[in-house]
């Protein structure tokens, strides 16, 4: 899965390296162009092409029934129910494409989620390192080190809150850059990232997993964290992003939806798609 989650990020690497030093808003424009035409082409080869304009032409013929007989209560009604066989009928002609695209699209929106969904630390900046222990560990008794990076300064000692099975550390960050912290446990040891004030459109990874399928699925940035090592996520706290749009904040998934239903609205007669 690692293997993957590392090539398929890499193509996001790729795809926003010209555009991390300016306003994310360019990078979320050229995704969801591509995110437009891909679900074009997707709509386009598994659709049933020809039903759907049948049907479209059904619903607007029924539609001027409607207008042409108003003043006929059962022609009206008939109307109405052949717009909505229509309706159901146009639905299931969308079922098979939208199938198609959930996968690749949930894929893509778990990646999209940490260049749009979290802001790097800023400098001076107290931020909460979370560690959740294996459940058979008790975090009372666990023997636990973190060594930062130079650039990362712990604030408090451990905190050990044993009824949901993890230890929390304050610290904030005096160096700019990709830093690190060491965690030793049981003799093992694993590295987690740190991100501060990083470019405006950077890929942030909050948090890093062990070896289970979902959580490598969702959190796929980092390498997961071996088997033999009694911990289950190490979390940093980043501050959520939002996108300014005209001094409005906006999550990043509604603009994203947004404009890729837009481009794909706009481009759909260049490519000929009945949607």
């Amino acid at each position: 899965m690692w293997i993957f989650n590392s090539a398929f990020g890499k193509i996001f690497d790729a795809l926003f390296l010209p555009f991390r030093g300016i306003s994310p808003w360019v990078g979320m424009i050229l995704i969801s162009f591509l995110t437009g035409l891909l679900m074009l082409f997707v709509f386009k080869w598994t659709s049933n092409q020809k039903g759907i304009q049948k049907v479209k032409n059904r619903i607007k013929a029924h539609l001027l029934e409607l207008r042409l007989f108003k003043d006929s209560l059962s022609q009206s009604l008939r109307s109405q129910g052949n717009i909505l066989r229509c309706n159901l009928t146009y639905i299931s002609y969308s079922v098979k494409p939208m199938l198609v695209m959930i996968i690749p699209l949930i894929l893509i929106l778990i990646q999209l989620n940490f260049w749009f969904g979290y802001e790097s630390l800023e400098l001076n900046e107290s931020v909460i390192l979370k560690i959740k222990l294996a459940e058979d560990q008790n975090p009372l008794e666990t023997q636990i080190a973190v060594q930062p990076s130079s650039g990362l300064v712990m604030e408090t000692p451990p905190l050990r809150i044993e009824e949901s099975q993890e230890i929390n550390w304050r610290f904030s960050a005096t160096q700019e850059g990709i830093q690190q912290f060491t965690v030793t446990i049981n003799g093992e040891t694993v590295a987690k990232k740190v991100s501060v004030a990083q470019k405006p459109l950077s890929k942030i990874s909050p948090l890093k997993t062990n070896k289970k399928f979902l959580d490598q699925v969702m959190y796929p940035t980092e390498s997961p964290i071996k088997g033999q090592i009694p911990i289950r996520t190490i979390e940093i706290q980043y501050p959520a992003k939002s996108m300014n749009l005209f001094g409005w904040k906006i999550h990043w998934i509604i603009a994203y939806f947004a404009l890729s239903i837009i481009f794909g609205f706009v481009f759909k007669g260049v490519f000929k798609v009945q949607i």
